[in-house]
């Protein structure tokens, strides 16, 4: 797995366990951070934080676009990928897109249901389809 590919992962697991004990994922990266077991690289922390910071938006537009989900209906986890995904996907433009979608279906498949990795690509390919249209 590569380096970006291990921090999408770690990513990951802040926000959903973030959400599991409803706290802020900034709260949960920060006692990551201290701990350092494993480390929190930057691209780790620069997920994290995105997410936090256009959260609002972020699940409006999940919200939005899911045809016949709605984000409580979702697994945690796909509904955690998705954050993590529409973020980097919309205001991470150093990414080429097909690899944001593509990682991100690649953790979808690993770690959710046979059902999840077609619907998050799905999704983020729209927002991709979408993204110059998209007031973010």
């Amino acid at each position: 797995m590569s380096a970006r590919g291990k921090a999408r992962r770690r990513a990951l697991d802040i926000l959903f366990e973030a959400e599991l004990r409803s706290e802020p994922a900034t709260k949960v990266l920060a006692e990551r951070v201290e701990r350092a077991e494993p480390p929190v690289n930057e691209y780790t922390s620069a997920l994290v934080e995105g997410v936090d910071r256009h959260r609002a938006r972020v699940d409006e537009l999940i919200s939005t676009y899911s045809e016949g989900w709605t984000l409580d209906r979702m697994p945690a986890v796909d509904r955690n990928l998705l954050r993590a995904g529409t973020y980097e996907l919309l205001w991470m433009p150093d990414v080429p897109e097909a690899v944001v979608i593509s990682e991100w279906v690649h953790l979808a498949s690993e770690l959710s249901t046979d059902e999840s990795p077609q619907f998050v690509n799905g999704l983020l390919a729209r927002f991709k389809q979408l993204k110059p249209s998209l007031v973010l």
